[in-house]
């Protein structure tokens, strides 16, 4: 059903960490999905009601025809076995070739639980005679994405050209007006993406990259992408 699965913490995570690589995507034919492992609330400016209106606008402003919510409570994530389960059917369900989720070191909790969460569920996916619903499934590699929350700098595996789909990055960013407010002190979040993106971009020669990691050998068929 889907070629790409994206998986992320938050409403927002998806879009602030990848969404010029997901623009990307979609522009190449391929079919991309997100699911939000929780809602996202409670937030200073939010709530359920208001972030599934910003969630459902910026999801038309990527072009994505398939997003869900797993419904799991935020700021309490955790890699449960419930949880493990539950998202092992999603992913037997929807049969995507690569799963995107964030990077295993950050400092928001939620975001290293829902690392380890996708990591057993991709595991969990593959078994057969289980009580999980559907036919048993393997997504090829699991890619991370960074988030705004980390203040290190890691080594990617590699860094996706988004200088044609960041406009569109940022106007889904824009759609979650509770999260990034106008009044905000600068440089805020959109900002320091923005800015985050541009860096990337200059190394390897662009005006605009997102970066991702891996924690397997990733494998080339040919040489005429390398920059």
């Amino acid at each position: 059903m889907l070629d790409v699965l994206v998986i992320a913490a938050h409403p927002d995570d998806a879009e602030l960490s990848m969404g010029g690589t997901i623009s990307r995507m979609l522009e190449d034919g391929l079919r991309v999905g997100i699911l939000d492992l929780t809602d996202g609330e409670p937030t200073p400016l939010g709530s359920p009601a208001i972030r599934q209106r910003e969630t459902a606008a910026a999801t038309a402003a990527l072009g994505i025809e398939w997003r869900e919510n797993l419904g799991l409570p935020n700021r309490r994530l955790r890699a449960t076995l419930t949880a493990r389960a539950a998202l092992a059917g999603v992913i037997r369900r929807t049969r995507p070739r690569w799963l995107f989720t964030h990077y295993w070191v950050d400092a928001h909790p939620d975001h290293n639980a829902a690392c380890r969460l996708v990591e057993a569920a991709r595991f969990w996916a593959k078994l057969t005679k289980s009580d999980l619903p559907g036919d048993p499934w393997h997504p090829e590699r699991i890619y991370h994405f960074w988030s705004v929350h980390l203040k290190t700098l890691p080594r990617p595996a590699f860094v996706v050209d988004i200088t044609a789909t960041r406009d569109r990055k940022h106007a889904a960013i824009a759609c979650y007006t509770s999260q990034f407010p106008d009044t905000a002190a600068a440089p805020t979040v959109p900002q320091r993406v923005a800015a985050g993106d541009a860096w990337w971009g200059s190394m390897i020669g662009t005006r605009a990259g997102e970066p991702f990691a891996c924690r397997e050998p990733i494998g080339l068929r040919g040489f005429g992408d390398l920059r």
